[in-house]
């Protein structure tokens, strides 16, 4: 007897096989790709075995579509995405940590209009037992019972803002799984974990490579935990198919990009102890599939709706605000990053900002500037905090951001550690109001160089505000100098929303820079 198990992972609300940069374009992911691989393999299972397919988490936020229904359609309600991610024969889902970005009144709402059941075993509610749906589930296919249990990244407690995840807990993924294998193990044939979270540790070295202590729990649950059958993991984009201390595990990109797949053989003894006798693992891309019809014919009409919103005009440029090299564009600073900086002052009355080129598919605004624009370069629904802070918090959050670059073979490259396990480039922040250069010659801790505020040295007791996005405020991206008890003002509405108002207000814009940063590399 074959189990197959298959599996999405981040989706992050990718329909169509966009991202939305360019109207009309087909690119090779999206969940109507993802849909039909999946159909394809779930019916290739069923030959000579059972399936069980599993949607990971993050599935409720990252895409302008999934933005239009949060926060922009009239009753604001998820049905409309629930009922595309309906289409696909999912036998459970599991919450990702970008789920709790518009607040948890939408996220069980979700919940309620998903065909699919939640697991979740480690976020709790104030008496400690399980907030969002069952912990675990036995499912039984073909004679099988297949244990499965559901895990979420801890670590949504370090980025989300308070008001979104009020009353709960969030308990190591590894202490649930510790708890809750012995237990599945008792009743089922066969135990998969799956965990919205990824790999701490170098899976050829061993050796850590986490910036968040805690994030990512995968390694030390397959080293510590004995009973589980298969793991599949998501959160960190990353394509994974091998075997970790014996066991077989997954991880399937990002936006339907791939589908996991994990092929167990299976044998029962004559007592009808069932054992895995070989497994496979394997990671199917969706690139070339064909769109799924059913999928498609459920979107059509918010397709249509999130079209029109995305190319409505919203303000005009004088000057060009386009860059073409976002690497360069971290460098030197651009019209895009001055104008997002500025916007940021504005609206929270500060007078130093900072704020990152969140994506490399980033390419600054158009002219006229549209929705579209927008949201394919400010990706986050992040909104605003504003912080008082002192000169040594700002000057220890400026060479955390310098860390983003490395010198290599001379020259000032990006910092693999910014690239892999996870792409981070949303933590290396720009800063505006004050001056400073940041020399890569010199070591961690040491790059920040000529740091000014208002033609004067910043002291380290100096106080001073800055406005940031709510990720960074309460220290997240390995910010620790940030934190919640330094907030002194929340602006209201998330950054794409406070830019489409402030050209309201402001409908004709200058593309201007003020190239008040450097990154140089010069030894001393």
């Amino acid at each position: 007897m074959k189990l197959t198990i298959l599996s999405t992972s981040d989706t992050h609300g990718y329909v169509f096989p966009t991202n939305y940069v360019k109207k009309g374009s087909h690119q090779g992911f999206g969940l109507a790709r993802a849909a039909t691989v999946l159909a394809r393999e779930q019916a290739a299972a069923k030959v000579d075995g059972t399936v069980l397919t599993v949607e990971n988490g993050d599935f409720l936020e990252g895409s302008p579509l999934a933005y239009y229904v949060a926060r922009v359609q009239p009753d604001r309600n998820p049905q409309a995405l629930m009922s595309i991610y309906n289409q696909i024969d999912y036998d459970c889902g599991i919450l990702g940590n970008h789920e709790f970005n518009y607040g948890q009144n939408y996220l069980q709402a979700a919940i309620r209009e998903a065909k699919r059941p939640i697991l979740c075993a480690n976020i709790l509610d104030h008496t400690g037992q399980p907030e969002y749906g069952e912990p675990y589930k036995i499912i039984e296919k073909d004679g099988i019972k297949i244990g499965v249990l559901g895990l979420t990244t801890q670590a949504v407690y370090k980025w989300e803002k308070a008001t979104n995840i009020d009353g709960l807990q969030f308990e190591s993924a590894f202490t649930a799984a510790q708890k809750y294998v012995p237990i599945i193990r008792e009743q089922a044939d066969v135990v998969v974990v799956c965990y919205h979270g990824g790999f701490e540790r170098d899976l050829t070295t061993g050796k850590p490579n986490d910036i968040h202590v805690g994030e990512n729990e995968a390694y030390h649950m397959l080293e510590a935990i004995p009973g589980i059958d298969a793991l599949v993991t998501g959160h960190q984009h990353r394509q994974l198919a091998t075997d970790v201390f014996d066991t077989p595990t997954t991880q399937p990109g990002f936006r339907g990009q791939a589908i996991g797949k994990i092929v167990l053989d299976l044998d029962r003894d004559a007592t009808g102890h069932m054992t895995v006798t070989h497994h496979e693992t394997e990671v199917v891309p969706t690139k070339h599939a064909p769109l799924d019809a059913k999928v498609l014919d459920a979107a059509a009409d918010l397709n249509r709706a999130v079209s029109h919103w995305l190319d409505q005009p919203l303000g005009r440029i004088e000057g060009d605000m386009t860059f073409s090299d976002p690497f360069k564009a971290r460098m030197e600073e651009t019209p895009y990053i001055e104008f997002i900086q500025q916007v940021q002052m504005a609206t929270m009355g500060a007078d130093i900002s900072a704020t990152a080129l969140f994506s490399d598919e980033a390419r600054g605004f158009e002219n006229p500037i549209t929705m579209r624009n927008i949201m394919t370069n400010y990706v986050y629904p992040n909104g605003l905090s504003l912080l008082e802070i002192t000169g040594a918090d700002l000057k220890a959050a400026i060479e955390v951001s310098a860390r983003y670059f490395k010198v290599i073979d001379g020259e000032i490259a990006v910092n693999p550690a910014f690239v892999h396990p996870k792409r981070r480039q949303y933590n290396y922040d720009m800063y505006e109001g004050v001056d400073y250069q940041l020399n890569i010659a010199q070591p961690f801790g040491q790059r920040v160089e000529g740091l000014t505020y208002h033609g004067q040295p910043v002291t380290a007791d100096q106080p001073l505000k800055i406005v940031l996005n709510q990720y960074r405020a309460v220290g997240g991206g390995h910010f620790s100098m940030f934190s919640a008890d330094k907030i002194i003002a929340e602006g209201q509405g998330a950054m794409s929303e406070i830019i489409a108002d402030y050209l309201q207000e402001h409908p004709v814009i200058q593309a201007v820079a003020n190239h008040n940063f450097r990154v140089i590399n010069e030894k001393r």
